[in-house]
């Protein structure tokens, strides 16, 4: 035991304007107390501890702080009453401090050693500030006095937790400080202020601190005598296993690799060695097939080892499959000194740089759900001891795992939602109360009934982004790849006379000529198209593989003709111009579709044709906890016009880049009455309601085709945004729109009003039309 005086708090302790000195009294009435009340041979050791007390006059004023250690017997007595009977002293960390001043002046020597080499050696930074610490103090303080003068409890900590980095190995710890205010008195110097409680109790609960009783019960209306009683331990192991907890508890948090190095950091708390490496790495399954972790959880070792870079992922899956169906613990002080076959795998952390290495795999529910590598560079090492002090952590991990694997499949389902069905995040809620109504009646044994998903009173927006004549292009497409076919056919059948002249050979040729001038005639239907194709795909390629068998010498020409028959030079280059131009459009999309829903929720819906078409639904019932305004509705025709605008120039500037130069023609159906939608479950898609609605439907499906009254022009052009409506009320909100667009120079200035042709069961559509700009300069 020490007597020394030392401030724990290295000086650095605000300083606390209150009336304290340390006083044995309070400890001399407990010995009374006790000694009346204890029954066992404790009664002895309290008797003998009070006698010594009284036979000195040290319980009858005032210490010192200077003076306690003259008073070596009594404090030992003080010890020995109440120090913990089952630790020995130089396993505690136990001493006597000043009244809420951090001075102790006796304690255990493991105290003095834990609290001086810090102190001394500065080998501790506190990871909070002084301040904090006085917070911590006043709180303690005033506490105490509602506790003892008011009979007013606060719910308040008496163990404080200290958290550290050690400036030797860089890494946090954890000290618990419990303070026992048994032995201290308090003393009012004059009446006490009143309070009011229950304003307290609403404050205090409300989150506010004890700021307000700095005016209301000034420190120095008291005074406090008596001493402290303190005990400290090392909680680094609980605290770096509850940081783990929490990076677990925060879920989305998991799937960021910043969280992996807390999780990191934590575990090497655990060792105490921040030169130990760690490496986590999931077990992630697509269709129970393994497939790559997405984040490097640590060092990446593993990553490096099983990773993409040197693995593809056939063989990653039957490596990872083989190891997860015998999964093995694996540690060795030193790789390098291991040799025997079985361990060829270590070959490829040797190159890594590794020295000592544990693959310990992680279970969740007796699920592999993971492997840490716990490993040393080159330099370093360690033994199974330190393996050991990982077993706290093991559960948590496991915990961790099994969430980023529960993320990543979540990730996967959203994509698969978002890309490839109509539940979207805007419609979800409507999703997910229907499923619920079905599993409370299903869990109830009542009727089930799958509720109708639908959605009142919102407002279509539609539009289309078309290529130009596509269904032309692609005939002509064909055309010239059979054309050239059939004359690389004619040719090879004509160099084949040399070699056989036959009654076949000249019907192979007759034939080529007849579909020649088919073609030429432009008399090709379709049934003669299929005939034409069976031709050269099966007839043609028949007989040349017979030739090129009884005359070898052919063979050459034969198969330069083959490869020239399975070509399609034409249609490839047109298709290969098509998927540019609606990949361009659809990443355009996919970039927009977040930022509609800023404004205002609504649900968005883009399908393939030749080119992109799409519709939007907007409106209360798509959200109904979010005022809808008509302005949402504007903003989003505003955009629906710009965005035409910034795809014809998107498409215009893909030319360059085009085997087959196709242009792209931009067509707004404008709808201004609400219609109601819902799902279609056998078609997994929305749908127009009620017979009204449905003609708004068949308008949109007949459109795209339509020409100008009373003449041979088709409405939608290049370089041009058509808008179709059936009122003229109806497109009201878009001219302003085009106005300002013209104003800004991103439309032309003319405007055309147009009447269009009477479709089938459709008549009075009327259209405008206006020119982009920067597209009719180019």
């Amino acid at each position: 035991m020490q007597t020394t005086i030392l401030d724990v708090s290295g000086n650095r302790a605000q300083p606390l304007a209150i009336d304290a000195a340390i006083s044995f009294e309070p400890f001399i009435a407990w010995l009374k107390k006790r000694i009346r009340e204890e029954q066992t041979v404790k009664a002895r050791l309290y008797a003998e501890t009070l006698a010594a007390f009284e036979a000195s006059d040290i319980g009858h004023h005032d210490i010192a702080i200077a003076d306690t250690p003259r008073y070596t017997q009594q404090l030992e007595y003080v010890y020995a009453c109440l120090s913990p009977a089952m630790r020995a002293e130089e396993t505690l960390s136990w001493g006597l401090s000043f009244p809420f001043i951090p001075t102790i002046f006796y304690g255990t020597d493991q105290l003095y050693a834990l609290m001086g080499e810090r102190r001394a050696n500065n080998s501790y930074e506190a990871s909070r500030k002084p301040g904090d610490y006085h917070i911590d103090r006043l709180q303690l303080l005033y506490a105490f006095i509602l506790q003892r003068l008011y009979n007013f409890l606060v719910p308040l900590k008496r163990e404080q937790f200290h958290a550290g980095i050690n400036q030797h190995t860089g890494l946090l710890e954890y000290s618990a400080v419990n303070f026992n205010t048994d032995f201290v008195s308090v003393t009012a110097k004059g009446p006490l202020p009143e309070i009011d409680m229950g304003q307290l109790y609403t404050h205090l609960s409300e989150g506010g601190g004890f700021e307000i009783l700095e005016e209301m019960l000034p420190l120095e209306l008291f005074s406090f005598r008596g001493f402290f009683v303190i005990m400290v331990s090392d909680v680094t192991t609980q605290k770096a296993v509850e940081n783990i907890q929490k990076v677990r508890l925060s879920r989305t948090a998991v799937v960021e690799e910043k969280s992996f190095q807390e999780v990191i950091q934590s575990l090497k708390s655990l060792v105490r060695n921040s030169k130990i490496e760690f490496d986590l790495f999931p077990f992630l399954r697509v269709n129970d097939v393994p497939v790559y972790s997405l984040e490097k959880g640590g060092t990446g070792i593993l990553f490096e080892v099983w990773g993409e870079d040197r693995l593809s992922p056939e063989e990653f899956g039957r490596q990872a499959k083989a190891f997860a169906s015998k999964p093995i613990f694996f540690f060795s002080p030193d790789i390098f000194q291991e040799t025997r076959r079985e361990y060829a795998f270590l070959e490829y952390f040797r190159n890594q740089g590794v020295k000592s290495l544990a693959l310990m795999p992680i279970f969740h529910l007796h699920e592999l759900v993971g492997i840490m590598a716990v490993h040393t560079w080159r330099e370093e090492s360690f033994d199974d001891k330190t393996l050991a002090l990982l077993e706290p952590a093991i559960g948590p991990l496991s915990q961790l795992l099994q969430i980023y694997i529960e993320e990543f499949n979540l990730e996967i389902e959203k994509v698969i939602k978002e890309k490839f069905t109509s539940i979207q995040p805007a419609v979800q809620w409507k999703f997910n109360e229907v499923a619920w109504h079905y599993l409370y009646n299903t869990k109830k044994n009542l009727p089930v009934v799958i509720q109708n998903i639908l959605f009142q009173q919102v407002y279509p927006l539609y539009g289309a982004i078309d290529i130009r004549n596509s269904t032309v292009e692609r005939n002509k497409a064909i055309i010239a790849d059979l054309d050239s076919h059939l004359s690389i056919l004619a040719a090879t059948l004509d160099s084949l006379r040399q070699y056989q002249q036959n009654d076949l050979l000249k019907q192979m040729i007759y034939h080529c000529q007849q579909w020649q001038q088919a073609l030429l005639q432009q008399q090709l239907s379709p049934t003669g198209e299929n005939e034409l194709n069976r031709f050269l795909e099966v007839d043609a390629v028949q007989y040349l593989r017979h030739i090129a068998v009884q005359h070898p010498k052919t063979s050459e020409a034969i198969d330069a003709c083959l490869q020239g028959l399975s070509g399609n030079v034409n249609k490839d280059a047109l298709e290969a111009s098509m998927h540019l131009i609606n990949g361009t459009v659809n990443q355009y999309f996919e970039s927009e579709k977040n930022k509609l829903q800023e404004s205002y929720p609504c649900y968005f819906e883009k399908f393939r044709t030749d080119g992109v078409e799409y519709d939007i639904y907007i409106g209360q019932s798509i959200a109904p906890d979010k005022p809808f305004h008509h302005l949402h509705l504007k903003n989003l025709r505003l955009w629906q016009l710009s965005s035409m605008v910034t795809i014809a120039g998107l498409t215009h500037g893909l030319l360059s880049q085009m085997p087959k130069e196709l242009h792209t023609t931009q067509l707004i159906f404008v709808h201004n009455h609400p219609i109601d939608i819902s799902f279609r479950s056998d078609e997994r898609k929305f749908d127009v309601e009620g017979a009204y609605n449905i003609r708004y439907q068949m308008i949109k499906k007949r459109i795209d085709k339509v020409h100008i009254r009373n003449t041979e022009e088709r409405l939608t052009q290049p370089d041009k945004i058509a808008l179709i409506y059936s009122d003229r009320k109806d497109v009201e909100d878009y001219l302003p729109f085009i106005r300002y667009l013209q104003d800004t120079g991103v439309l032309l200035p003319e405007l055309e009003e147009l009447e269009l042709e009477d479709l089938q069961g459709l008549s009075g559509l009327q259209a405008i039309r206006v020119g982009i700009t920067l597209l009719a300069e180019k």
